[in-house]
């Protein structure tokens, strides 16, 4: 209300406002209880009554005089001219105010540059340098079954040699959670991401079927030799942009449940065979045995291969047999055992998967 923010109120709704008020205190209520309750206050409707009628609002109509400060025609004319001027086109008023009184010269303050180029819509690039890029969200797929969506990443394995790594390169089902492809290195190139994802679309018998490949920007992800057998093999490009972790959220899950993984070895691996074996027994356990939160605890594999509809119808039924034999235990519902059905990646730009 106009009295706790300052909005502006129609005659129409002044009036009303002061008509419930007065039934309310025809009824016997207090005036300052009857105005807290429609958010006024008394020292409002006091102002609105003039003479014993609601007056309308005068602000709209009041006649204010010009401020002093107010820069003249001239004055704007020369920000305009400077500003646009070849040897101050590329800057902001953040350096053209102080440039300018180095040499002895106020023309306004830096507010009032600013103030005068928002008025006149010329508070955009300017000049002849490139304009910072601005990336769109990348196209948002839903996988509603397996090998529909997949994304992919690199992430450092530590050796016990200080400085030195090895490179684990993941390929992960968005719909399964399931690891369908990795390999590790001892360093990141397109030509082993390109061999593995060859391995990896035979293995899962999808080649030609339009797989969405989702990754960052990294080398080896953006490498010809990997855009050329992305190509070849079918499958379509999806990446994250620059510097924007959130777009690729399963990979980023995916190494952070591989890195705090209770056997994970946090001296480092002390050989390419050692962590090979280490990231081998990590994928079976993974995809075999690990129940994923986000599917309703089943394993990736369960669901990946289409099982985990009955595995949850049973224990859905369990969990009502159990409830009709003791209802007194149950104060609510039982737990949902339903699928999670579709899955999502980065939603806000919708698109489904071939």
């Amino acid at each position: 209300m106009e009295g706790k923010r300052g909005r502006l109120i129609s005659l129409t709704d002044r009036q009303k406002h002061a008509q419930w008020i007065c039934t309310a205190v025809a009824s016997g209520a207090r005036q300052d209880k009857a105005c807290d309750v429609i958010g006024l206050s008394s020292r409002t409707l006091q102002r609105w009554r003039i003479d014993g009628d609601i007056s309308a609002d005068k602000r709209p109509t009041a006649t204010r005089p010009e401020p002093g400060n107010k820069l003249s025609q001239a004055e704007r004319q020369a920000v305009i001219d400077v500003c646009n001027s070849e040897e101050f086109a590329s800057l902001p008023p953040s350096q053209i105010v102080p440039i300018l009184a180095d040499r002895g010269e106020y023309i306004a303050s830096e507010s009032s540059f600013y103030r005068v180029l928002h008025t006149e819509n010329m508070l955009h690039h300017r000049g002849k340098a490139k304009p910072r890029n601005v990336h769109k969200k990348p196209t948002s797929y839903t996988a509603k079954k397996a090998n529909e969506v997949w994304s992919w990443d690199i992430s450092y394995l530590p050796t016990t040699v200080i400085g030195k790594h090895y490179y684990l390169y993941m390929i992960e089902d968005i719909y399964s959670r399931k690891i369908v492809g990795w390999e590790v290195h001892d360093s990141e190139t397109g030509e082993q991401a390109a061999a593995l994802l060859e391995r990896t679309v035979w293995s899962e018998k999808c080649l030609k079927k339009d797989v969405v490949l989702h990754s960052d920007n990294g080398a080896p992800m953006k490498s010809l030799t990997m855009r050329a057998k992305m190509y070849d093999l079918g499958v379509v490009t999806s990446r994250s942009r620059p510097r924007v972790s959130n777009d690729n959220p399963y990979s980023e899950s995916l190494f952070r449940t591989v890195k705090y993984h209770p056997r994970w070895p946090s001296e480092g691996f002390k050989s390419l065979e050692a962590a090979r074996k280490w990231v081998n027994e990590f994928v079976y356990w993974y995809n075999n045995e690990h129940r994923h939160s986000r599917i309703k605890f089943v394993t990736p594999n369960q669901r990946h291969d289409g099982l985990d509809v009955g595995i949850l119808a049973k224990r859905k039924a369990l969990y009502q047999t159990k409830r009709n034999e003791h209802p007194k235990r149950w104060s609510k519902e039982e737990r949902n055992w339903q699928p999670i059905g579709a899955v999502e990646l980065n939603p806000e730009q919708h698109k489904e998967a071939a």
